[in-house]
């Protein structure tokens, strides 16, 4: 007899009711997640099921799962379907066939082998095949089945959300595989984490780093956390402030092709960028750009302007939407879906930022703004959740599928931001735009890892440029 359990109930069989030959099945399909769920249970980092490079270079040419992750399996069987709640697993003897790997779907089926009335044990043929019908695990399994019934509400175990950090940034760096390596003027990198940063940056293969300012105060930051500083171009000055004229004037020169802030203040790098005399100023606004990974969002959001301007006027935003959806298209997002955010989804004459939003998506009707999809006003929660949109009436094909958030000032920006990097863990990249090259900005506080994610973008936007001249010419 096959035994199959109830959808919503655990409902155990009695050691009386079980028959030598009775049999039940479970099954379930391997996922990444589910790897490395197991491995951060367990602790098991093996590289071979970790480690998707070196996985690939080993015997079996790609990820396997954990073995013990099949005969968790068969435990699962045993107590949650047959014999079920209340048995006890006394031992178990299994031989692994071959690997299993991602998107496997693999049947475990348990039979009764043989039964012993003076302590209720039962020993348990078991067997685990996958999609194919190979046999992956097989062995015996010996448990002291239950003698009382149980019969209990089965429990909807909660959702989980890998957040991986580390790993959304290789995917990161992966966009720039294969591009040359940009010249990039670090300005002022008199801290760990800002030569740090341009120095791992170095090691991606993103740049080739300048590093302005006082060499002796640099080298011996180096020093001091063992960084190896024999293959960068170091640019002797004085001060921080020297520091910023001196990577523009780099840039002017063409000596290279993007900017990295340092340790020094945002305003005193800024203040030479902008300078009408000798700054890298264009026709479009400058404004800067969070690129954002978040672990609960589906798709990366880019949020404008958190940085640079304090109070954008209606003209302002259309540079800053604008810049915005360029720097979308070059990370290969064709159509930008763009939210132009308020307090509230209706225009309201006493809030500007909701007419501000309706005079830009008329804008862009008129093609006044190009590239991207625009709708506005869009509070927060209907720009990000199709439910709440829906909830409210919203029929947009922005709203809730939003990939560029417009705020209304630096303010609420920048508290958008760096709520999702440090309450959802997001991947954070800050970029600067509207000026002649990309500059990295970043905050004093940001990790190696934020610059090298800066570091990418800048890339990508470098080479960009590189073919529009190329195009041009």
């Amino acid at each position: 007899m096959h035994v199959d359990t109830p959808l919503h109930y655990l409902e155990s069989r009695i050691y009386d009711e079980i028959s030598v030959g009775d049999s039940s099945s479970l099954i379930r399909t391997l996922r990444a997640e589910d790897i490395q769920l197991f491995a951060i249970m367990s602790g098991d980092m093996n590289p071979a099921i970790t480690d998707g490079e070196f996985a690939h270079s080993g015997m079996f040419r790609e990820v396997i799962a954990h073995g013990m992750w099949s005969a968790s399996l068969i435990s699962t069987t045993l107590g949650t379907q047959f014999p079920g709640p209340g048995t006890i697993l006394i031992d178990q003897a299994l031989h692994f066939a071959r690997p299993v790997t991602i998107g496997d779907t693999i049947t475990i089926t348990v039979t009764v082998k043989q039964k012993f009335d003076h302590n209720h044990h039962i020993i348990f043929d078991c067997s685990c095949v996958n999609q194919e019908g190979l046999q992956v695990v097989h062995g015996t399994a010996e448990v002291l089945a239950p003698i009382e019934k149980m019969r209990t509400k089965r429990v909807d175990l909660p959702d989980i959300t890998i957040s991986d950090k580390y790993a959304r940034l290789q995917n990161l760096v992966a966009r720039a595989k294969g591009l040359a390596a940009i010249d990039m003027a670090v300005v002022h990198p008199c801290d760990k984490e800002s030569l740090k940063g341009a120095l791992m940056a170095a090691e991606a293969g993103l740049i080739d780093p300048i590093l302005i300012g006082p060499e002796s105060k640099i080298r011996a930051i180096a020093e001091e956390n063992g960084f190896d500083l024999k293959q960068h171009r170091i640019v002797n000055v004085k001060h921080s402030h020297e520091s910023a004229a001196m990577a523009v004037t780099l840039i002017r020169n063409g000596d290279a092709e993007a900017l990295m802030k340092g340790s020094l203040h945002t305003d005193e790098m800024m203040a030479e960028v902008v300078s009408r005399a000798a700054g890298l100023r264009t026709s479009r606004r400058i404004s800067h750009v969070f690129l954002m990974d978040v672990p609960t969002y589906p798709r990366p959001i880019l949020i404008s302007d958190a940085a640079i301007n304090i109070a954008p006027t209606l003209e302002d935003k259309v540079d800053i939407i604008q810049n915005a959806i360029d720097l979308a298209h070059i990370i290969g997002i064709a159509e930008p879906k763009v939210a132009i955010l308020s307090a509230v989804e209706t225009v309201n004459p006493k809030i500007q930022s909701t007419l501000d939003a309706a005079a830009l998506c008329k804008m862009a009707d008129r093609g006044q703004i190009k590239g991207g999809l625009l709708d506005g006003p869009l509070a927060f929660d209907n720009a990000v959740s199709i439910v709440a949109a829906k909830t409210k009436g919203i029929n947009s094909a922005v709203a809730g599928r939003a990939e560029i958030l417009i705020v209304p000032d630096l303010e609420s920006g920048n508290m958008v931001a760096k709520q999702l990097e440090y309450l959802a863990n997001a991947l954070s990249a800050g970029i600067v735009l509207g000026a002649k090259v990309p500059i990295v900005l970043t905050s004093r506080a940001d990790t190696a890892e934020t610059r090298i994610a800066s570091c990418v973008i800048a890339t990508l936007i470098a080479h960009a440029n590189r073919n529009k001249l190329a195009n041009a010419e």
